[in-house]
């Protein structure tokens, strides 16, 4: 054993010689561990990215050794101020010593930075020996919707920038450890799950499949968050008219936090992208009269996807409600595709939110752990 970890360490392309294809800016580092419990004193991620997205119960593992690199690639937004470059399209490639044969790709969920995966998934697939890459998307907070020409061009470009980085974090690997990964698996929360799928259904010979956790549905006609967030606000106390959103009976507990923090501002940033010259009030949206449908073409999923793709959604997620998403996702996906749909009772949409409420709501992330081991086993030889 001690002979062949020689040789495959003789093999590894030295660090300084590392390139990052299409790269604007590529800076390269040697770390001791390359999960949180490292790159928070050594300032390779942020916290701020991550907050929020686990419970506190979460354990993760530690001491993976290896090289992070961190730049951007070309882009004339500069909403993303990690390590002060005021500059989007930045990403994160993380190569770990012991190296299994694999790589995860992912691109962040809500309108967060590059690390905001870093908790839940980059530590644990890390920690297996996968080298791990994560995009900003190319546009970040909550003014990312004044990126573009037009409607629909940021997000949009979310997918243009997870293909960029997967080509070149597969090349990057073909550098470090002298052959290709085996198997290139996808992975993402809420947005991010929105781009697995859609990478999936459009990109799927870069990949050999993905895990989709809560991803966002987008649809021309039919569901997506700008026809039921509108309906849910303007029932909003009334428990009759919010079910009727489709939002889960039993979820009530959960509406408040939601309808102050979380309704509204999703409604508001995603008509201001899609359908920009609305000027009402986000309860009187009305999708199905406004018809932003060219807007939503660019960035709609159809369910042909083309590799192996499991989705986990929890029934009682109150931003994006499993029967107006995942539900939904799976008819479109059809019995005849590889395919896998989990709906995990009690899980919701942030998991932070099980520390506040420890009998009622059970964490997904131990969900999304079980549905990885899946698919390995799924796609295995």
């Amino acid at each position: 054993m001690l002979v062949a970890l020689t040789l495959v360490a003789s093999l590894l392309t030295p660090v300084q010689q590392l390139t990052v294809p299409g790269a604007e800016r590529a800076v390269v580092a040697r770390l001791d561990d390359l999960t949180t419990a490292g790159t928070v004193a050594t300032g390779h991620t942020d916290p701020a990215d991550w907050a929020g997205l686990h419970s506190a119960a979460t354990v993760n593992p530690t001491g993976v050794p290896g090289v992070q690199i961190d730049g951007y690639f070309p882009d004339t937004s500069t909403t993303n101020t990690n390590h002060g470059w005021n500059h989007d399209a930045q990403f994160v490639i993380r190569l770990p010593e012991n190296w299994t044969g694999g790589l995860v790709v992912s691109g962040t969920p809500g309108n967060r930075e590059q690390y905001a995966n870093d908790y839940t998934i980059s530590d644990w697939v890390l920690s297996k020996g996968y080298a791990f890459a994560a995009t900003d998307k190319g546009n970040t907070g909550v003014g990312f919707h004044t990126d573009g020409r037009r409607p629909g061009d940021a997000i949009a470009e979310w997918n243009e920038r997870v293909t960029q980085l997967a080509v070149a974090a597969k090349a990057v690997v073909r550098q470090r450890y002298g052959r290709s990964p085996e198997r290139t698996f996808m992975a993402g929360i809420s947005n991010g799950g929105y781009l697995v799928r859609w990478q999936l259904e459009n990109r799927g010979w870069l990949y050999d499949g993905g895990v989709d956790w809560e991803g966002t549905l987008w649809r021309v006609k039919g569901d997506n968050l700008l026809n039921y967030l509108p309906k849910a606000l303007k029932a909003y106390p009334d428990q009759a008219g919010v079910l009727a959103a489709g939002f889960a009976e039993g979820s009530e507990f959960l509406w408040p936090f939601h309808r102050q923090y979380y309704w509204e501002l999703t409604q508001q940033l995603y008509q201001k992208e899609l359908d920009p010259s609305y000027e009402g009030a986000a309860a009187d949206y009305d999708y199905d009269a406004r018809k932003p449908y060219a807007a939503v073409a660019k960035i709609a999923l159809t369910g042909r996807i083309t590799k192996p793709l499991i989705t986990i959604h929890g029934t009682l997620d109150t931003l994006l409600p499993i029967t107006r998403d995942s539900d939904v996702y799976a008819k479109m996906v059809g019995p005849h595709r590889p395919f896998r749909y989990h709906r995990i009772e009690g899980g919701n949409h942030l998991d932070s939110l099980v520390d506040a409420y420890p009998d009622k709501l059970k964490p997904m992330l131990p969900a999304f752990r079980s549905a990885f081991a899946e698919l390995e086993e799924w796609v295995s030889p």
